[in-house]
């Protein structure tokens, strides 16, 4: 008898054996991983939007923060009110915003261009109507923006006298000039304004401000 046929019986289990084995591993094992794979692949989106949260609660912090300008607008205007711009807007878009102008506003008078502060009171006048100042501060507000000084973007024709050596003329010049160019960006701007030179505007320097 050959050693095959006598241990026949034994090879046949051993073989099954490890077919057995063989296909547990092949199988099962490998489906397991699978799962194991497709859970963490469920949880990755999760993961991911967590990561997000935090820039979306950034950008809108950002945006609550951003800082606003409260108008008021009168004369003739479509639609006069309280409107509330961002920093950095501009007499036009305060226009647009309230509807546009009337057909009898003095379009001419007015400086679209022109930036807009908190407070103010941006007045549009009818044509042939004469006014010393497009834009005011409210009543009980400091127009100088300092104590004891006068801003030349907001002052009138009569607070602008009250600065040394400019007079009725003067006055009427700086604010015909800032109408069309715009507010003073510096106290250095008078000397582009006919009249002002560089000895008069030392002797008045103290007395200005632009903010």
């Amino acid at each position: 008898m050959s050693i095959f046929q006598k241990y026949k019986k034994w090879i046949i289990v051993i073989s099954i054996l490890l077919a057995s084995i063989g296909f547990y591993y092949y199988f099962i094992n490998d489906s397991g991983s699978s799962e194991v794979l497709s859970i963490q692949e469920e949880k990755d989106p999760l993961t991911l939007l967590d990561m997000e949260e935090p820039a979306t609660e950034i950008k809108n912090n950002e945006e609550e923060g951003k800082s606003v300008l409260v108008i008021d607008i009168k004369g003739a205007i479509n639609q006069p009110g309280v409107y509330e711009l961002e920093t950095g807007a501009r007499v036009h878009q305060l226009i647009d915003i309230a509807g546009g102008l009337k057909k009898d506003a003095d379009e001419l008078a007015i400086n679209l261009a022109a930036p807009l502060e908190d407070g103010m009171v941006v007045y549009i006048p009818k044509k042939g109507e004469v006014t010393d100042n497009q834009f005011t501060m409210p009543a009980g507000q400091d127009r100088s923006g300092a104590k004891d000084k006068i801003n030349i973007n907001l002052a009138t024709s009569e607070e602008l006298q009250t600065i040394t050596g400019i007079g009725p003329s003067k006055a009427e010049a700086i604010i015909t000039f800032r109408d069309e160019n715009g507010p003073f960006t510096s106290p250095e701007g008078l000397l582009e304004v006919s009249g002002i030179g560089e000895k008069s505007l030392e002797k008045i320097k103290e007395e200005i401000t632009i903010k």
